[in-house]
């Protein structure tokens, strides 16, 4: 892998220029696999891949809560790298939970910042985290509120930097005004590119590296999902408008153009795909989801591809916002407290 490291944000960790999505590993698709888990995650601190991104809650919705539950993703990930720790950037979130009713459940209060905190970090077995994240801001509370304590968690030594998950503009200006905040979590691929017109330009303008969840389209934009793909109830993708029956034919012949540019650079789609955001004029690393060697190996390796100016400009054009039918989420079963 390209050894070239970046800073996120200011002067937060150093990683390198993509990470490792762990969600995978515990919830939506399919199966846990522990032991092949914890390889993959080892493997990925070998190769340099040393972002590594979990959440509290992973785990704990959908089919999986039955057997996995809150936490299990970070209490995987924790196995996964002792006796490795120096080698890790472990970035986990919070603000997220499940309620009794199967809603997901916002809580950014600056008790439930504190307690969260506590929990991850015996969950994870480490004395701090890396870059901490609130998962989703709670519109019951000032954001103001909920970063403050997160600040104080810097002070105290158990966070090294802060982050924000899905916040919009305004939250982000607010936020970086009660603290620094290193990084942003959002969704940003060659299919979903709604940070372009006001997130990125402010994420630049303010000092804040993008880390982009879901880059290769939930799989999409790797060529492995075609028009026969059926996705039963316990996928998540099941749920999300891109993927419906009546827009995922036409955004599969998208991704065929992809697939053929792939061909002619020697390179598959997912690799290109992760190419292409990596060349754009801003500061982002992406974090793409999987829980097998080979495709970590394979993500990896997008980090060597160069893609010239007017190729990103091409591919860009082939997934422009007018021509991908389908929005970014369907309804979510959420409310604040």
């Amino acid at each position: 892998m390209h050894t070239s490291h970046v800073t996120l944000g200011v002067s937060g960790p150093r990683v390198g220029p993509i990470g490792l999505g762990c969600m995978g590993m515990s919830q939506f698709y399919g199966p846990a696999d522990r032991a092949g888990s914890i390889a993959t995650v080892r493997l990925a601190l070998d190769l340099g891949v040393n972002l590594l991104d979990t959440a509290d809650v992973y785990g704990a919705v959908g089919a999986a809560a039955d057997t996995n539950g809150f936490g299990h993703n970070e209490t995987l990930l924790g196995e996964a790298v002792r006796g490795r720790r120096d080698r890790a950037v472990i970035a986990t979130k919070f603000g997220a939970r499940p309620s009794d009713d199967g809603r997901v459940v916002y809580d950014g209060t600056p008790a439930y910042v504190r307690s969260a905190c506590e929990a991850s970090l015996r969950r994870l077995g480490t004395d701090h985290i890396d870059l901490y994240y609130c998962h989703r801001l709670d519109p019951g509370v000032p954001v103001e509120e909920t970063v403050g304590a997160m600040a104080e968690l810097v002070t105290e030594g158990k966070v090294t930097a802060l982050g924000l998950s899905n916040a919009g503009p305004d939250e982000l200006r607010r936020a970086a005004r009660t603290a620094p905040v290193s990084a942003l979590q959002s969704e940003y691929s060659l299919w979903e590119r709604g940070v372009e017109d006001e997130i990125l330009p402010l994420c630049r303008e303010l000092g804040i590296t993008l880390v982009p969840y879901s880059p290769l389209g939930r799989a999409a934009l790797t060529g492995r999902v075609g028009p026969g793909t059926r996705l039963d109830g316990d996928d998540f993708r099941s749920t999300l408008p891109k993927f419906s029956p009546g827009n995922l034919p036409h955004n599969l012949r998208l991704v065929d153009g992809l697939k053929r540019f792939a061909r002619e650079r020697g390179a598959t789609p997912g690799q290109v795909a992760l190419a292409w955001l990596l060349a754009q004029p801003y500061a982002v690393v992406p974090v793409p989801g999987t829980k097998r060697a080979e495709f970590l190996r394979e993500n990896a390796a997008a980090a060597d591809l160069t893609l010239e100016a007017g190729e990103v400009a091409a591919l860009g054009a082939l997934f422009a916002p007018e021509r991908v039918r389908g929005g970014q989420y369907g309804e979510l079963p959420v409310a604040g407290r």
